[in-house]
């Protein structure tokens, strides 16, 4: 599969920040986890030299690499990740190194930087191309919280995308034993897959807080044909659903006449669509109007499907939703994965 699809775990809007860096002399280091693609401007100067829209070192005349220290947004095991060097032409650098750590809390840098810190190579110096997207995949390690990002010898960077799941520690939400949004993208839940997302993208709809406008939600193209839109979420853990909210908030003239919500149980690794289509799926939430621009809460309306680890959220015929919420209580027998 296209590693690509998994969450960003570096996302900034998920709290991802670049903590340090050893030189950012022509563009900042913050630049590098931006939402959005990079830009170029073409007659944008500072004071420095050309404005560009990524981290950029200065021209190293001494032996060594630069280097910058990430905190992931969410912690989590790293699948792929792509290293975007759009608009350094002349001035990308040569290779790259990244290494990742597992450290609790918030350390700083020289907790970080400290021999006790064990880093562990996941991506071993590798050459990059100018001006393109740059992906690796990565062989699946334990949770990580850091990354330790080398460029040699120098250069610039445009963004730095961090693919993977998201682990969270379950010890502690457990040991809550409250309800939780099973499906929220920092408990570990994923979008695995979706019928259409032509306007805006299915991960966006379990993306924590409110949307912040109609680009922040899953909006489908105009159905022509028969048939409606879905999409299949993997819980973060496996949980008996209570409640249910679907938000519409921005869509006023697009979104989903209706909607409606079943659930499965499969083990968590279960990614094949075909796979996932075939699970002995069970409604819990009947055919159901939705009006726009509006937070929907559905719980007396649920059917009770005991615990389960999938939902398959339909939309009638298609049209947008800013967000999903699938609330419930962790399985007493769930154990990390």
């Amino acid at each position: 599969m296209d590693f690509t699809e998994y969450i960003d775990l570096a996302a900034e809007r998920l709290g991802g920040r670049v903590i340090a860096a050893n030189d950012e002399f022509f563009a900042p280091k913050e630049n590098l986890l931006r939402a959005g693609a990079p830009v170029w401007i073409e007659d944008k100067y500072t004071d420095v030299g050309k404005w560009m829209d990524g981290w950029e070192t200065r021209r190293r005349r001494t032996p060594g690499y630069d280097w910058c220290i990430v905190k992931l947004g969410l912690p989590g095991i790293i699948r792929s990740i792509v290293v975007d060097t759009s608009h350094f032409k002349g001035n990308f650098p040569e290779s790259c190194e990244i290494e990742a750590c597992s450290a609790d809390g918030d350390p700083d840098v020289v907790r970080l930087e400290d021999r006790a810190t064990n880093w562990t190579t996941i991506l071993p110096k590798s050459p990059l191309a100018g001006d393109r997207r740059n992906p690796f995949p990565v062989k699946p390690s334990e949770r990580v919280t850091h990354l330790r990002f080398k460029i040699f010898p120098d250069g610039g960077v445009a963004r730095l995308r961090v693919h993977g799941e998201v682990l969270p520690n379950w010890t502690d939400l457990k040991r809550d034993g409250r309800e939780i949004d099973l499906a929220a993208v920092e408990h570990g839940g994923w979008v695995i897959v979706s019928s259409d997302m032509f306007f805006g993208s299915r991960s966006n709809l379990i993306l924590p807080g409110r949307s912040t406008g109609m680009h922040d939600g899953w909006e489908t193209r105009r159905r022509r044909g028969p048939g409606h839109d879905w999409c299949i979420v993997r819980l973060g853990a496996a949980g008996r659903v209570q409640r249910i909210e679907v938000d519409t908030s921005f869509f006023k003239g697009n979104f989903p006449d209706s909607c409606s919500l079943e659930v499965s149980s499969a083990p968590c690794d279960l990614t094949d669509p075909n796979a996932l289509a075939a699970l002995p799926w069970k409604e819990i939430l009947a055919q159901t109007k939705l009006k726009a621009d509006s937070l929907h809460v559905y719980e007396k309306e649920l059917r009770d499907a005991g615990e389960v680890t999938h939902a398959r959220f339909h939309i009638y015929p298609d049209g947008g939703v800013a967000r999903l919420r699938i609330f419930g209580k962790i399985s007493k027998g769930f154990s990390q994965p």
